[in-house]
């Protein structure tokens, strides 16, 4: 039976970049893993092997690095816009280009008065400490006219120590959980949202603003909520960002539900009055949904590990 090509593209994956901007003493870094994938006329690379249109996937590894140099990193968003659109419109075989960003923080340290003494102010203005709260993450997808710019973060460990209750499910003859009135939520957040900016006729997002606002609002959502469902608390953080941030229009959570349960003291003659718990790492209850805007069409994979 005859075959034909199906969907198909290339790049290189995974190219870490160190930006360090020097203003005067002072530094700042820019930490990105950028990988690029690009897609267009590549049937005859397929079917014969020919290599006519094939941009080398080093020299989309050596595009990062000298872009870092000529354009710098202003934000991880504004980096992937300047890459796509210049494989697209610089390679006419290239049709549409994808960058997928992760960008991993760091912070200052502060020296000691003391130590501020003896190697002086400016010494601190270049050391840093990696922060470990979150990855950030955007994808950039530009076909030549229109942009799609996914970004969101992983891996942002959050826990409410009580407001939170868990009772009036489902029994079954396998349910053993007791109904709880005052428990830990805790979750390890994934997080995507969409913009609404898809071309560059339309105001550009100020992208490091937008990232900071809706980190600070899913979180203010999720300490402000009394949660009875980690369901409940989900949709009340992407709601909180759709109705303060007017550039993104969908939100895809998956929140895993890291359990903490009471442990028995009693065989030790000692009341537990929720205060020592046992931190389940396996299993989790694994809650996913997406938040939209009125009106809008979800665009965002169901399954994130494909974004």
């Amino acid at each position: 039976m005859p075959t034909i090509l199906g969907q198909n593209q290339y790049g290189k994956a995974e190219n870490r970049v160190v930006k360090i901007t020097r203003d005067g003493a002072t530094h700042h870094i820019k930490d990105l893993n950028v990988s690029v994938s690009l897609s267009g006329d590549m049937d005859e690379v397929h079917y014969s092997g020919s290599n006519a249109n094939v941009l080398p996937t080093d020299t989309t590894k050596n595009t990062v690095f000298a872009f870092a140099k000529e354009h710098g990193i202003e934000s991880a968003e504004q980096f992937g816009i300047h890459l796509a659109r210049h494989f697209v419109t610089s390679q006419e075989p290239i049709h549409r280009a994808r960058i997928r960003i992760e960008e991993y923080a760091w912070e200052r340290i502060e020296a000691s008065d003391a130590n501020s003494k003896f190697i002086g102010a400016d010494e601190v203005r270049h050391s840093f400490v990696r922060k470990g709260q979150e990855t950030r993450l955007t994808q950039i997808t530009y076909d030549g006219e229109q942009w799609e710019v996914v970004s969101g973060l992983k891996d942002l460990v959050v826990m409410n120590s009580t407001n939170s209750e868990f009772w009036g499910y489902v029994k079954d003859r396998y349910t053993t959980l007791p109904e709880a009135y005052d428990r830990i939520l805790a979750t390890q957040v994934s997080a995507r949202w969409r913009f609404n900016w898809s071309a560059d006729e339309q105001k550009m997002p100020h992208w490091e603003k937008s990232y900071e606002q809706t980190k600070k609002h899913m979180l203010q959502a999720f300490a402000e909520t009394y949660s009875l469902s980690l369901q409940q608390t989900l949709y009340q953080m992407g709601s909180r960002i759709i109705d303060n941030r007017g550039e993104i229009d969908e939100v895809r959570f998956s929140l895993p539900n890291k359990h903490h349960f009471l442990v028995d003291l009693e065989p030790f003659g000692l009341k537990n009055d929720n205060e020592v718990y046992y931190a389940a790492d396996r299993p989790y209850g694994l809650i996913e949904a997406t938040v939209l805007r009125d009106g809008c069409e979800a665009r965002i994979p169901v399954d994130l590990t494909n974004l």
